[in-house]
């Protein structure tokens, strides 16, 4: 299956953006006539064929689609400090868009080595990974933003906040709803400090165990993208 994103899509006949009609013609040699499919990000899968071959603007008409293709009973979102490593946070983004996942903030805290990451590449990360896991809705990546801000502003139906200090926590499955809008935050390599857990507790975190291992920051936050996804099977 040959699969496209095509955010822009709106009419019957599109055309592809030079990069993907270069990938399409002289990478994939696929031809006029051929059958391909499109997804835009919005729950929109396409089936289309090529009426025009062309390297650089390759012209496709829609043939069917499909609305809220494969969309999920729940929302999630994890906001998570960005790695020392950027590759570690990119591997998180990758997979947890695999697996399944709606929007991510990187979030900078107090510990955090890392203070900004490179939006358009991480964008494209997940472009790749939706393409790959036959995604037909693109996770949302906001912009970075500070540990104190955004808590303030957090919205969502279950908060949790994932530490590793001591004191009374629950497991994810233990306060578990199904089919809620979902919120996790997961600090950097050196944890959330003792007054950033105590703001989240107090805008209505509650905390959570993610198990008896010590995790690094992008293992915890996919092992949360993971069990929230397999409890509203």
């Amino acid at each position: 299956m040959h699969l496209f994103y095509t955010p822009n899509i709106q009419t019957e006949i599109y055309q592809l953006e030079e990069e993907e009609s270069k990938h399409c013609v002289r990478v994939l040699r696929l031809k006029t006539g051929d059958q391909v499919n499109l997804i835009d990000g919005k729950g929109g899968f396409y089936l289309a064929e090529i009426i025009d071959d062309h390297p650089k603007k390759t012209i496709l008409q829609v043939l069917n689609v499909k609305r809220d293709y494969a969309k999920r009973n729940h929302y999630l979102h994890i906001a998570v400090a960005p790695t020392k490593n950027i590759d570690r946070f990119e591997w998180f983004l990758e997979k947890a868009t695999e697996i399944g996942i709606d929007e991510i903030t990187p979030i900078i805290c107090e510990h955090s080595e890392r203070k900004e990451i490179k939006t358009e590449r991480s964008n494209k990360i997940i472009t790749s990974a939706i393409k790959q896991s036959l995604k037909a809705y693109h996770p949302i990546l906001n912009p970075q933003i500070s540990f104190k801000d955004f808590i303030h502003q957090a919205k969502a139906d279950k908060k949790y906040i994932a530490h590793c200090e001591d004191g009374e926590k629950k497991s994810l499955a233990q306060d578990f709803m199904p089919q809620k809008n979902y919120l996790v935050i997961i600090g950097p390599e050196g944890d959330f400090s003792p007054i950033e857990i105590e703001i989240a507790l107090q805008n209505g975190f509650v905390p959570i165990t993610l198990g008896e291992s010590r995790l690094r920051t992008e293992t915890a936050a996919l092992a949360a993208c993971f069990e929230i996804n397999y409890l509203n099977r």
